[in-house]
């Protein structure tokens, strides 16, 4: 048991002052939320608000006894609905100053004030407990005892009377507990209206200087944002100027480039003029020549005459440093009139064919350079070495010559085919032996390597 309920009992309350605790805390008892109601309290809620005081008197006692946070809110409730008394009782007054009472004057004295009602008093001193609280409660107890000389005789009609203003004043006091229980209440709540106005005060304060804050912060973001839109204004206005001088440039640099294919094409127009004029010059003066000859059709090609014997090397211009390595260039050079095409058989069909036996890869190689013969209209030699049973001339393809040598490799009957061939004419030796063509090449001749002409013939 706890110091205070210990003090309470010590006290020794009269039955008055137990009956208004009981019908304060009956009526404090409704009026609370179902979750804040102790668990000994719950089925007293229940009771019908006539009962709650009488029925559940003992459990309510044995709660203001022994639960102080339900003692704490009676006397709150008490407090709120009594303002006067409980500062008496702070105060530790018997008596309750008249707030009515006139003001003293300064040779008056001071004056008597009106005795409290001693119950409500020692209520309050038990639920508020200040210092010296029993000393209090006995003290207003005391001023309530009856004057035992002045009491009615049981049984006569003054103490039936008595006794009905008795009962009538329980009734009263009965709903003057419960009016006071209901205005500690509203002013309880009351307060804590107040105090929560209070706080929606502070935090609509609060919102208010965020919302000022947000819109200096707003004001300051959106003068940004229009800085921000006038320079990019301003570099898109530069970007479009710039955008207009690149224009204007382009239209002058098209019409300059324009000017120039113009001045080009007439340029090269006129050259195309002068080279076909001296073309058809050479050519009329050729055919003009012919006829003053009379020489007859060519029966015979320089390289027929030299496929079977070994003739004198020939005094002409050198064509060293002019290998051909584009299939494309050995077309232009092909295409040129009367190109003469000269292979070094074997070198090249060994390259391209190496699985296959050598007549297969003599077959392969002709029938390959038919088709080139037929295409470009060169006349086309190729050069094996000499094999048993040849005697130098071989059958191939239509349009092709195929050579065997005869005492000699086919390396020399190349440089003797080559040598043979008047200056001037476009001769194309197909071989991968540098020493070949290194003398072809002395000789006026064109060197192309083997892997040219095979992917020339991979085309077809």
């Amino acid at each position: 048991m706890s110091d205070d309920t210990a003090g309470g009992d010590e006290v020794g309350l009269p039955e008055p002052v137990r009956s208004s605790l009981v019908r304060t805390a009956a009526e404090v008892l409704g009026q609370m939320e179902p979750k804040d109601v102790p668990a000994a309290l719950r089925q007293v809620q229940r009771f019908a608000p006539r009962r709650r005081s009488s029925a559940g008197a003992q459990p309510l006692w044995q709660a203001l006894q022994h639960d102080d946070g339900f003692r704490g809110r009676v006397a709150r409730v008490w407090s709120h609905a009594r303002p006067e008394l409980a500062d008496a009782v702070a105060a530790g007054l018997t008596t309750v100053p008249d707030p009515d009472a006139p003001p003293l004057e300064a040779d008056e004295g001071p004056a008597p004030a009106p005795a409290a009602d001693g119950v409500e008093l020692a209520v309050g001193a038990w639920l508020l407990r200040p210092a010296g609280w029993q000393q209090l409660a006995r003290a207003a107890v005391a001023d309530q005892e009856p004057d035992p000389d002045g009491g009615a005789r049981a049984g006569s009609p003054g103490g039936r009377m008595l006794e009905m203003m008795e009962r009538r004043a329980e009734r009263a006091e009965l709903e003057a507990a419960r009016v006071t229980a209901q205005l500690g209440a509203a002013r309880l709540e009351a307060s804590s209206a107040q105090e929560e106005a209070a706080a929606l005060r502070r935090e609509q304060r609060k919102l208010r200087s965020d919302a000022d804050r947000a819109r200096s912060e707003a004001r300051a973001a959106r003068s940004e944002a229009q800085a921000l839109r006038a320079e990019a204004r301003a570099l898109l206005d530069q970007a479009a100027a710039d955008s207009a001088a690149a224009a204007a440039d382009r239209r002058v640099a098209e019409a300059e480039r324009a000017a120039s294919r113009g001045e080009a094409r007439l340029a090269q127009d006129i050259a195309t003029a002068r080279a076909r004029l001296l073309l058809d010059t050479v050519v009329d003066a050729g055919t003009a020549l012919r006829h003053e000859l009379g020489l007859p059709p060519v029966a015979v090609r320089p390289a027929d005459t030299v496929a079977t014997q070994p003739g004198a090397a020939a005094n002409r211009p050198t064509s060293r440093g002019r290998q051909v390595q584009d299939p494309a260039l050995l077309d232009d050079l092909l295409a040129l009139p009367h190109a003469h095409l000269v292979v070094d058989g074997y070198n090249v069909s060994k390259a391209a064919y190496p699985q296959l036996s050598l007549t297969d890869q003599r077959r392969r190689l002709l029938d390959a350079l038919s088709n080139v013969a037929a295409r470009t209209g060169a006349e086309v030699t190729c050069c094996f070495d000499g094999q048993p049973g040849h005697s130098g001339a071989a059958t191939g393809p239509r349009n092709v010559r195929a050579l065997f040598s005869v005492g000699e490799i086919a390396d020399d009957l190349i440089r003797r085919i080559v040598r043979a061939e008047p200056p001037g004419r476009v001769v194309v030796v197909v071989t991968s032996d540098q020493e070949i063509a290194t003398d072809v090449q002395a000789s006026g001749a064109w060197a192309v390597p083997s892997q040219t002409l095979l992917a020339r013939l991979a085309r077809l």
